[in-house]
């Protein structure tokens, strides 16, 4: 667990903590739409904490784009493509499958992902769409969720990527299907995932010349996007890859009386009314048939004015009513001991392959192709990992003594690796890890949490290992507006992933069991003003023995890349990051702006870009009072800087070690104009992208230049049945 995770900046510009909203479930949680209710699990123990449902209509058109939200990430470009984020304490670097990494948008991780419980089953249908059938981009996802009671709530989750890519061999096809389940009771509680991934990117290793796009001027005739040369054609990366996850406990406690929460009062009381009306309906039925019984006419008009005068009296009528019930509490099942068990399976498979490779483009050649499909190139790894944890935990809360929770655990992990060899056939590393661990938390109250969590590697592969993470905030009230200060940081001691020590392909090879254990710190401040809606981050990341790839290729006269090559390097550095968010109102006029500064010791280890800014100017008003809108446009700008590059044969974003060729990109504005709406369980937006397209830089990727201007279009309904 990153210690990043624990405290997160809501939509309202204030920053809250995992304590914070791990305390609005056992407390107060929000509803959102007919008693819907999400939360994500810890991945390591299983416990829930709250979420916002996927209903924001700020920046839901942004939502669509590979870029990110405020477009803080580089990508070679189209739709579903790899990237990697500017922001450098923002970037994940979980797992050791290095390949799927750069899809992370895609590959939704389990700490991340949104359970649901429904009072009514829920459909959501999501589609975006620009373009035509020959360059354009479309993106369908749907999600179902049905509740069994109040236990069990289960779902699927569809999702589909297209890009077609506006340059030429730069298509992808994204598919994702996933099963999810949840069971909340007193005393046992599960979590199920299971999700099905395939990934299909064509790779085209970027324009042949940027002066393309730089300098259209220098060449005698206009070239469309997909006319432009590209380095590759016949070339894609394949990714395959299954996931189980299973979560589950049994918890140890007693019984209490607590006070309803407002939304059950609310719920007991409906309930009791319609229990009343069934109750007087029955009971008018029965006089009407003893009425019958007896021969008499039924008169409903005396009926009802002699229950009426029962009702004035006080006296109990002969209709059965509700009970009134006016404590509003109810039995509470308090769990003080939780016995945790937590068993991933993650299988991954990985292609890449070619049909057509130009002359000399690889520096290396270290076997002949060894299969008979035709390929020039066909690559392949597989890797899967078993992890299981196991938990003993004391749970606040359950006494007014007991101020804090207190876990200890012990997991083990089996990873399989398999790469080719020059042989025509496959080598296989197994590797076995033990690590035990605790977690000291304070969740509850409104002043003070804090969590530290320390797990430390014992045997086998793991041995040496050290990972310490801690998140503490404060809330309080100054000058009569809430402050919010919380500061989080972690200290980890790691073997770097197995493809940094070991990787086998036809024209990259290398192996070095001698890579130095990485050792990463970092101290993060957060501060907030909820008033003014100011929010500042400040951190400062020390890292010994950082390990990265590094790619070097040469230039010849026509601008062709050859002799590409990569290496993995490792070295000392350190980053400063500070960023600022704020937001400010004149009436319907909203303007928003982060700006990120940050500082590389050493840009040849860690380039960044020494300025991130985006800023979001916009309308917010409502037509009829059902109609939300905004209508805007936004910018996002970086400084120059010396990126990494994308190596398509390793599908990782890799520095340019080349001294005499480095390519910068940046300093250079792209904006996008909107109208983004949003009626009763509907969102929807049409929006112009880089609409200030002209000649220049607009490069995320060296070599990769971003899609011209483009009329989208995009929706999101929820139905609720």
């Amino acid at each position: 667990m990153n210690a990043q995770e624990y405290n997160q900046i809501t939509e309202d510009g204030t920053i809250t903590t995992a304590a914070q909203r791990r305390d609005s479930l056992q407390g107060k949680s929000k509803e959102i739409h007919r008693g819907l209710k999400v939360w994500t699990i810890d991945e390591m123990f299983g416990d829930r904490t709250p979420a916002e449902p996927d209903t924001m209509q700020y920046l839901f058109m942004n939502s669509i784009f590979t870029t990110g939200l405020r477009g803080e990430f580089n990508t070679t470009g189209n739709l579903g493509a790899a990237r990697q984020n500017r922001i450098f304490i923002d970037r994940k670097t979980k797992g050791q499958f290095v390949f799927t990494q750069p899809y992370d948008y895609f590959i939704q991780p389990i700490d991340q992902f949104h359970f649901t419980n429904t009072y009514t089953p829920i459909t959501n249908l999501t589609f975006n769409t620009c373009g035509n059938r020959t360059n354009g981009e479309d993106h369908l996802k749907a999600l179902f969720a049905v509740n069994a009671g109040k236990e069990l709530g289960v779902g699927f989750k569809f999702d589909y990527l297209y890009g077609r890519g506006y340059y030429s061999n730069n298509s992808s096809a994204l598919f994702n299907y996933t099963m999810f389940g949840s069971y909340l009771g007193d005393r046992y509680q599960a979590h199920l995932l299971m999700s099905l991934n395939h990934q299909k990117q064509a790779e085209n290793g970027g324009i042949t010349n940027d002066n393309y796009i730089t300098h259209p001027e220098s060449f005698g005739e206009n070239f469309n996007e997909n006319e432009m040369p590209t380095m590759l054609s016949s070339n894609w990366n394949r990714n395959d890859n299954q996931h189980v996850f299973l979560s589950h406990r049994y918890s140890l406690g007693f019984h209490r009386e607590v006070p309803m929460t407002e939304e059950e009062i609310e719920a007991k009381r409906f309930a009791m009314a319609s229990q009343a009306e069934k109750a007087a309906a029955e009971a008018k039925e029965k006089a009407r048939k003893q009425a019958v019984k007896d021969g008499m006419e039924f008169d409903e008009e005396e009926y009802e004015r002699q229950l009426q005068e029962q009702k004035a009296l006080g006296r109990p009528d002969s209709v059965a009513t509700a009970p009134t019930d006016t404590t509003w509490t109810k039995r509470e099942y308090v769990p003080v001991t939780s016995f945790i068990h937590t068993a991933q399976f993650d299988n991954y498979k990985r292609i890449y392959q070619a049909y057509d490779t130009p002359n000399d483009y690889y520096a290396h050649d270290y076997y002949e192709p060894l299969t008979f499909t035709g390929d020039s190139l066909r690559d392949r790894t597989r890797h899967y990992e078993l992890k299981n944890t196991f938990a003993v935990a004391m749970l606040e809360g359950f006494n007014k003594w007991v101020k804090m929770g207190l876990k200890a655990f012990i997991n083990h992990n089996l990873r399989v690796f398999e790469l080719p060899n020059t042989e025509g056939g496959t080598t296989k590393w197994n590797e076995n890890g033990l690590a035990v661990g605790g977690q000291i938390s304070k969740t509850q109250g409104e002043t003070l949490h804090y969590n530290v969590l320390g797990e430390f590697g014992l045997l086998g592969d793991r041995l040496g290992d050290v990972n310490i993470d801690a998140s503490a905030d404060v809330n309080f009230r100054l000058l009569g507006d809430t402050v919010q200060l919380a500061a989080s940081g972690f200290f980890h001691h790691y073997h770097p992933a197995f493809y940094y020590y070991h990787y086998q392909s036809r024209h990259f090879w290398w192996d070095d069991d001698d890579l130095s254990l990485v050792t990463h710190s970092r101290i993060q401040g957060l501060f907030s003003l909820k008033r003014t809606q100011t929010k500042l981050r400040v951190a400062m990341d020390n890292i010994s023995n950082y390990t990265y790839y590094a790619t070097t290729y040469h230039v010849g006269d026509s601008y062709l890349r050859t002799q590409n090559d990569v290496a993995v390097r490792q070295d000392n550095v350190n980053i400063l990051t500070m960023q600022l968010d704020q937001r400010f109102h004149w009436g319907p006029v909203n303007l928003d702006a982060v700006v990120t500064y940050q500082h590389s010791t050493k840009e040849d280890i860690i380039p960044l870009p020494a300025l991130n800014v985006y800023a979001n100017l916009y309308l917010n008003f409502s037509i009829a009072k059902v109609l939300k809108c905004h209508l805007g446009g936004d910018v996002r700008w970086f400084t120059k800087y010396k990126a990494p590059d994308f190596v398509p044969g390793i599908a990782q974003y890799a520095v340019q070690e080349n001294a005499d060729s480095r390519v910068e990109i940046g300093n250079y504005p792209i904006i996008n104009v909107y109208a983004n709406f949003h009626l009763k369980q509907a969102r929807f937006f049409v929006m112009m992208s880089h609409i200030n397209s002209t000649a220049g830089n607009y490069f995320l990727t060296p070599h990769y230049p971003l899609n011209q201007r483009i009329l989208r279009f995009g929706i999101s309904w929820n139905f609720f049945n």
